[in-house]
């Protein structure tokens, strides 16, 4: 099978952002005096940071007053980290230098806001190497429903079935699954173990150089 285009997810694929949203998290719900769960913090990944910022405020109320606020008070903190601080993953840049070089059609479905996305591409350098970037805030649900890649395949004008989806979380590979496109998962093992998706999805790689040896080895966009 070869496919027609390739859909990134964002964090913990691309970029190794997944650490720093989590430290941002726990200074921000630990000066309110809690101790921020591991349990808790599970539920989130892969999700919108509105959806995540709801289940914050069932756990720690005193965080705000409402959802929108959390989410406000992790976004600016994130944003005003030190560019130092954001690094790419091991084959980030590689690999969407190679799709680009290969006029692969190739976009972004990120939970991130469109904010964060753009201030990730712009740290990183690759606004011409990706420069379809999507996110789940403009959608009616967040992954792990598939909304997000369905948009990114109609506006490359594709029909999901055709795109390769590369994710790192267990919620964005159920969404690729569900959009019904193949998905390669790249288990972000910050926050994910590769025997967590066992019975989910069976193409799981270490890093995304393998994905790119994969793609190169069986002509999977040839």
């Amino acid at each position: 099978m070869t496919f027609s285009a390739l859909i990134f997810d964002m964090d913990g694929l691309l970029v190794d952002s997944e650490p720093v949203w989590h430290e941002v998290e726990v200074d921000y719900i630990e000066s309110f005096g809690y101790a921020y769960s591991d349990e808790v913090r599970n539920m989130g990944i892969g999700m919108r940071v509105d959806e995540f910022a709801a289940i914050l405020q069932q756990h720690y109320p005193k965080l705000g007053d409402s959802a929108a606020a959390i989410e406000s008070a992790i976004t600016e903190r994130l944003l005003s980290l030190p560019p130092e601080r954001i690094k790419a993953r091991p084959g980030a840049d590689e690999i969407l230098r190679y799709a680009a070089d290969q006029q692969i059609p190739r976009a972004i479905a990120s939970s991130s806001t469109q904010i964060v996305i753009e201030h990730f591409v712009r740290l990183m350098g690759w606004a011409e190497l990706i420069p379809k970037r999507y996110s789940a805030q403009f959608m009616a649900r967040g992954k792990p429903a598939p909304d997000i890649y369905l948009h990114a395949a109609e506006q490359l004008g594709l029909a999901p079935e055709t795109c390769l989806a590369l994710e790192d979380s267990h919620a964005g590979t159920l969404a690729a699954l569900a959009a019904g496109m193949t998905c390669f998962t790249v288990p972000d093992l910050s926050h994910s173990a590769v025997e967590a998706f066992a019975g989910v999805n069976d193409k799981v790689f270490g890093d995304l150089l393998e994905v790119m040896d994969e793609i190169k080895a069986k002509g999977l966009f040839a």
